[in-house]
């Protein structure tokens, strides 16, 4: 379907995401309470009666909290604010070649006794009245995910917990400090949604923007190695012919062609042609794949002589922490009638990584705003209300290509 114009609600999907991407969607239970000495949550002195979580004397205190700074920093992001949460992109199709006026040729006889600047009963070009507009490709990415996060703070009922204010404050801080911490969470994950999502809808819209790099290895090659055996025992010939295929696709992405993007079907034969100068493309590669290959074999061809990406990022793990290297999503991606559809549900196990043109991949910033309440003048406590407004644009009109294993 479509994407919806009016906001919706994203909090489900993002502690979804959440969830997934800091494992606590597949947590087993393993007791080690005999080995760790993890704490003790509560003194046996009982608690203060507001969080019901805090011991009422303290000799020190230690505020086990730091920033948290998200992740998939290479995504473009971009602003349109609360009032579009709409962007409009223009993009111009190809005209093929027109044929030649100025001289006589096997096609149109232009130059002859008698021809004025016309048809001539459709032996000559037209004249150079004939018009040839642009011809604009309009592409518009609209919708807003929104979502909030609070924080109450008490004016003084916690404050029977501290010795003194500055202690207090530094509790303050602390858990200001997690909610900043969650929040950032909640941005990655989206940002993460955004990445998951276009990775899933270039293998559903497959052609050449999908590289399985086992059966190319094995193209290449002429064997039949699986992709356990390239990841293990053959593991040197693998990151040479990775490295290598990732070069190939960048220089050729470079060229202005109709390949590694979606194109509008026309019948007067225009077509969107896009090209991707290197200081343009962007690269996400497994990161773990990477880490193993630079400490175990051929550290000599990651270097800007043989390969070099200038805006490379090593991601950890793609959806979920317990398993890393996969992706489990159904796409919106864009139908041959150049409308939003959903796709097909991609379950993909050894995801390698994915080349694509900055404009691909975007992250709408449209709301970040932190209101805070009056003082309620009875309870006496105030709480921040955190309001986030965000639309991830998947462009597959741009240059993108996904290199994933696969034995089938």
């Amino acid at each position: 379907m479509a994407r919806i114009l009016t906001p919706q609600d994203a909090h489900e999907i993002m502690n979804a995401l959440v969830q997934q991407a800091t494992g606590q969607s597949a947590l087993a239970v393993t007791d080690t309470s005999s080995f760790v000495s993890a704490g003790e949550s509560v003194m046996a002195t009982g608690v203060e009666n507001t969080l019901n979580a805090l011991s009422l004397v303290l000799l020190r205190n230690m505020i086990a909290v730091r920033p948290y700074q998200a992740k998939f920093a290479n995504i473009n992001n971009i602003n349109t604010g609360v009032y579009a949460h709409r962007l409009r992109k223009i993009s111009y199709l190809s005209d093929p070649a027109l044929p030649a006026g100025d001289w006589n040729t096997q096609l149109y006889t232009n130059l002859e006794e008698g021809f004025d600047n016309g048809r001539n009963e459709t032996s000559s070009t037209a004249s150079m009245w004939e018009q040839h507009p642009a011809t604009p490709l309009e592409m518009n990415f609209a919708g807003s995910s929104v979502w909030q996060d609070a924080i109450t703070r008490y004016e003084y009922q916690v404050k029977q917990a501290f010795r003194d204010e500055s202690t207090f404050n530094e509790f303050v801080a602390g858990f200001m400090t997690e909610k900043g911490n969650a929040i950032e969470r909640q941005k990655e994950a989206f940002s993460r949604m955004a990445v998951l999502n276009f990775m899933a809808g270039l293998y559903d819209l497959g052609g050449d923007r999908v590289v399985n790099l086992t059966a190319a290895f094995n193209t290449e090659f002429g064997g039949t190695a699986t992709t356990q055996q390239l990841l293990t025992t053959r593991f040197t010939e693998f990151l040479e012919f990775l490295v290598s295929t990732i070069q190939f696709y960048s220089d050729r992405m470079t060229h202005s062609t109709t390949s590694y993007h979606w194109s509008p079907t026309r019948s007067d034969g225009k077509v969107l042609l896009r090209h991707t100068p290197k200081d343009r493309q962007k690269l996400m590669l497994y990161n773990p794949l990477m880490i193993n290959a630079r400490a175990r074999v051929l550290p000599a061809i990651f270097n800007d002589d043989y390969l070099k990406i200038e805006n490379y990022e090593g991601i950890d793990y793609w959806q979920s922490f317990n398993t890393p290297a996969a992706i489990n999503i159904t796409p919106a991606v864009i139908g041959t009638n150049g409308v939003q559809m959903s796709g097909n549900a991609v379950n993909l196990t050894n995801v390698v990584g994915m080349l694509f043109d900055e404009d691909a991949l975007m992250i709408d910033f449209q709301l970040d705003e932190a209101a805070t309440t009056p003082l309620e003048a009875r309870k006496h406590y105030s709480t921040v209300w955190y309001s986030m407004a965000r639309n991830a644009i998947n462009d597959f009109s741009e240059n993108a290509i996904l290199f994933y294993m696969a034995d089938k």
